[in-house]
């Protein structure tokens, strides 16, 4: 393990950008931490962290110059992996047919600096849905293939955390190329770095930074131990499955559906929801035509509507798929749990509906069949 300080994660930063990559980090946008473009570490909000509860998030200044101390804000790295809106092909009439056009715009290389333990397993998971026997998204694995991970291990929790349930954290085990954990202390402000991969042990090569002492790694481990031990929320994972497919008519259905407003802001956060829709949109004359996916929800009335009708009329049936689909039949589909204890769904509901309450709920029920 090596450590370095602010001017040498700058110079990473500087390395990567020279390499090609286009560096993605955290910054403040709309009253939350966000992930965009970022050229230096004077981009990266400096001394903010965050308060969530159920139906709550707000920044607030820590008083300190830390540059990680928040959790995690309303988006995921999911947004650059699975684009919001891109377009497919488009096709022109010619004559009396027509050529298509498929999207040939070139594939980004993004390294991505800040990527929390939970939203690492997300992008596995999501790894999972767009590349697997039936089926291979060449879009998300291209870029996929691409990327350069920075992992940060939280050295705090927000309440609506619950990673430690869903074995998905505070601390990044794989899959990164370099992970930080940064230390504040009295007098010493580092980030102690470990490589996973050998582009990640080649960078930190190229930044000439001493071993991390005995002292420092120490350090660095009591702050992730101390995010686990302050973590608030938890979700008992045990017949998790079968405790929701044997409840399909639980009474607890109706009572989340009664709060529920089918915003789908819960699906909109999540880092691992893929629900899509697909568009077709054309000129004016006709003659020319265009096919995107764009994120849907199977919280909208439409998503569920086919030839035959909406099979998904209700709140209550459309928050009862989500949930099942997200904590049970994803075991069954993907071999994964579909939630990686984020939080962001508890956060960002509008009516603070808690998804580890509401298991809860239906676990300790009389009605219950486990």
């Amino acid at each position: 393990m090596k450590t370095i300080d602010k001017s040498n994660l700058d110079k990473l930063i500087g390395i990567l950008k020279k390499d090609g990559y286009t560096v993605i980090g955290p910054v403040i946008k709309d009253g939350a931490i966000v992930y965009d473009e970022i050229d230096s570490i004077n981009d990266i909000p400096v001394g903010w962290g965050d308060e969530q509860e159920a139906g709550s998030y707000r920044l607030v200044k820590r008083g300190d110059d830390s540059l990680f101390g928040y959790v995690v804000g309303p988006q995921s790295w999911k947004k650059f992996l699975f684009p919001q809106r891109m377009k497919l092909w488009e096709a022109d009439r010619e004559g009396k047919g027509f050529t298509i056009k498929h999207s040939d715009e070139p594939v980004p290389k993004y390294a991505f600096l800040g990527v929390r333990s939970c939203e690492l397993k997300a992008i596995f998971i999501q790894d999972k849905v767009f590349n697997n026997d039936l089926f291979t998204d060449s879009y998300y694995n291209n870029v996929r293939n691409n990327i350069f991970i920075i992992s940060v291990n939280c050295t705090q929790s927000a309440s609506t955390c619950f990673c430690v349930s869903m074995k998905s954290g505070p601390k990044a085990k794989e899959g990164y190329d370099i992970s930080l954990t940064e230390v504040i202390s009295k007098d010493k402000h580092y980030f102690v770095l470990d490589d996973s991969s050998e582009k990640g042990k080649e960078l930190i090569a190229e930044l000439d930074t001493p071993a991390a002492t005995e002292a420092e790694i120490k350090a660095s481990e009591a702050g992730i131990a101390s995010a686990e031990l302050s973590m608030k929320r938890s979700m008992n994972t045990a017949g998790i499955k079968e405790l929701l497919y044997h409840n399909h008519d639980h009474p607890n259905w109706a009572e989340i559906a009664s709060r529920c407003l089918s915003c789908a802001n819960c699906t909109l956060v999540c880092p691992t929801c893929f629900c899509h829709t697909m568009e077709d949109t054309t000129d004016l004359t006709g003659d020319h035509t265009e096919r995107w996916r764009r994120w849907d929800s199977c919280f909208s009335l439409d998503y569920s509507k086919v030839a035959g009708g909406n099979f998904r009329t209700s709140p209550k049936a459309r928050y009862r798929q989500w949930m099942t689909h997200k904590l049970a039949s994803w075991i069954d589909q993907f071999g994964t749990s579909g939630c990686v204890g984020c939080g962001r769904c508890i956060s960002w509901c509008p009516v603070g509906i808690d998804i580890t309450r509401e298991v809860e709920k239906i676990r300790n029920s009389p009605k219950t069949k486990s």
